[in-house]
This record gives C-alpha cells, sequence and structure tokens, in this order.
C-alpha cells in the first residue's frame, strides 16, 4: 500500500476515546525501545513522523495513526520497562488488555521483538495471550541489519522453537535501515484487512 497522507488522530487511553470511524485497525505491540516508530515510519515512508526515543517507556497512551481514511495503525505502549511503578505498569496492562480484547475494528497484531536475541518472557506472554483470544499475529524480528545475513536462519529456527506458533501466525525478519520485510509486512497487513 502506498501511503499518501497520514494523521495521528487519537491518543486515547479508554474506549470512549477510541476513534468512531470503523476503519481496520493493525495494532504495534512490543518491548520499549523493540522499534515500532521505526517499523511505522518505514510503512508509511516518512522519516521521523513516528517519534523515535532512547528513553524507553515514552509511548503511554494508544496512539491511532490514520492513513489514508483507510486504515489505522495502532502504537501500544511498549511493555518490559522497569522504570515504571507498578501501579503504572498495572494501569497500562489494563489498558492495552481492553483493546486488544473488545476492539472489533482490530484484525491483526504485529508483536515486534528483537531478532538479535531469544523473545523474552514478556515477548512470549504477549504472544500466548494473542494466541487465547485469537488474535491473528505476525512475529517481526527486528533490528536484523545488526545480525549478519548468514546467520539469519539460524534467529528463525530459534524464534520457532522458542515460540509456539499458531497455525496462521507467521514470523518476518525486519531491519528499518535496509527496509528488509517492508512489503512482506504490507502483503500481511493487506490479506488481513483486504485495504490495498
Amino acid at each position: 500500500m502506498d501511503v499518501h497522507n497520514v494523521n495521528i488522530d487519537i491518543s486515547a487511553v479508554e474506549p470512549k476515546q477510541y476513534p468512531k470511524n470503523r476503519y481496520p485497525e493493525i495494532a504495534l505491540v512490543g518491548r520499549s525501545n523493540v522499534g515500532k516508530s521505526s517499523l511505522t515510519n518505514v510503512l508509511i515512508n516518512r522519516n521521523g513522523y513516528a517519534r523515535t526515543s532512547n528513553k524507553p517507556g515514552k509511548t503511554q497512551t494508544l496512539n491511532f495513526y490514520n492513513l489514508d481514511d483507510k486504515l489505522f495503525f495502532v502504537d501500544i505502549p511498549g511493555y518490559g520497562y522497569a522504570k515504571i511503578s507498578k501501579a503504572q505498569q498495572a494501569k497500562w496492562g489494563e489498558m492495552i488488555e481492553t483493546y486488544l480484547t473488545t476492539r472489533k475494528p482490530l484484525k491483526g497484531v504485529v508483536l515486534l521483538v528483537d531478532g538479535r536475541r531469544a523473545p523474552t518472557d514478556d515477548d512470549l506472554q504477549m504472544y500466548e495471550f494473542l494466541k487465547y483470544y485469537e488474535i491473528p499475529t505476525l512475529i517481526l524480528a527486528t533490528k536484523m541489519d545488526k545480525t549478519p545475513k548468514s546467520k539469519w536462519n539460524k534467529e528463525v529456527s530459534l524464534l520457532n522453537k522458542s515460540i509456539d506458533l499458531r497455525d496462521g501466525d507467521e514470523i518476518q525478519l525486519f531491519s528499518a535501515q535496509s527496509k528488509y520485510g517492508k512489503e512482506q509486512v504490507w502483503e500481511w497487513i493487506e490479506n488481513k484487512t483486504e485495504v490495498h
């Protein structure tokens, strides 16, 4: 999909703030600093539109990116960031769980994991949660530019061993720098949303 217009329509913390227009939605989920903003910028062909930060825990709301009045990307706060209080973590957890389990226009989730290492317990828990609620999931191994290509097959094999993949879910390698995997991610999104 070629994206022409992008707006952050809404930053929401509860259902009454979600967008009223029912475009299909794809949620981007992952640990803090795993590369959700970089992925968004590559997919929408904009440098720096989704702000990347060296400070984990920056995203604190559900950010709805409106793409051409056809589709929403929903940037979900990163998990696994230790420096926020337990109370704040619980609040975020509730906000994320409410969105993922009740939102009808949600068509799928891109779960970002750091491709340079084995998935964390948080990653595995998130995937089990998505599986339990039968939400179609693309597991995206990011930062692959930092791993020699000769080791990519090994990374995929490690992911396959670590994650009990449900039929229909997929693993895709991705590099924001080289844009490797961009077309495959769009293909997956288009299949789930029927937006082209």
